[in-house]
């Protein structure tokens, strides 16, 4: 297990869309070891999140964990999940233009987009379908933040970053962001209660 390098906005493998995995390409000694050396970098980065064109690899692939993470204290617990070949699918009404009440609006950030944040507003609700690193499928629902954490990392796997989704005037770096944005602004639920 290693410490990848992780790809920064600018670099042409993360505006690449990703090719699939097949099972026997995920049983082998290399992709299982990418997986290792995937959250032992997210983990070293303090990271919720990576996908793996962040470590230069164009496949289907992310990984994701938040518990104990020193960077989002506030966010729900997620236990470690792999996700081979994810699809994401929205579960509100109008996911191109959700409402208020159908999104969470956070500000974001990125590993490959290191000191800045952006506020995205994403569905709030998603059902994920994909494969573990067994190669056995599986399915999940995510709400509120963990909603917006999946579509962050799947985002990846076709080539988008979060500033391409990003309220354009809200885009900060990452000191003013911690200074000037009030913490009750950063995320907003609109189907919380």
């Amino acid at each position: 297990m290693a410490i990848r390098k992780i790809a920064q906005m600018g670099e042409p493998v993360l505006r690449r869309e990703t090719r699939e995995l097949t099972r026997v390409e995920l049983a082998s000694r290399e992709v299982q070891t990418l997986i290792d050396d995937m959250i032992d970098t997210m983990h070293d980065a303090d990271g919720a999140g990576i996908a793996a064109p962040q470590v230069y690899e164009s496949l289907r692939l992310c990984v994701m964990e938040l518990v104990g993470n020193p960077r989002y204290p506030n966010l729900p617990r997620l236990p470690l999940t792999v996700l081979v070949n994810p699809v994401v699918e929205p579960l509100v009404p109008n996911p191109d233009a959700p409402s208020d009440e159908d999104s969470v609006l956070m500000y974001e950030g990125c590993l490959s987009v290191q000191g800045v944040r952006g506020r995205v507003r994403r569905p709030r609700k998603v059902r994920v379908r994909a494969l573990d690193r067994n190669g056995e499928p599986f399915e999940m629902t995510l709400e509120g933040p963990l909603a917006s954490v999946v579509q962050h990392e799947t985002d990846h796997l076709h080539g988008t970053l979060f500033v391409d989704r990003a309220e354009t005037r809200t885009l900060t770096f990452l000191r003013e962001y911690e200074r000037h944005v009030p913490l009750a602004e950063r995320i907003r639920d609109g189907g919380a209660e």
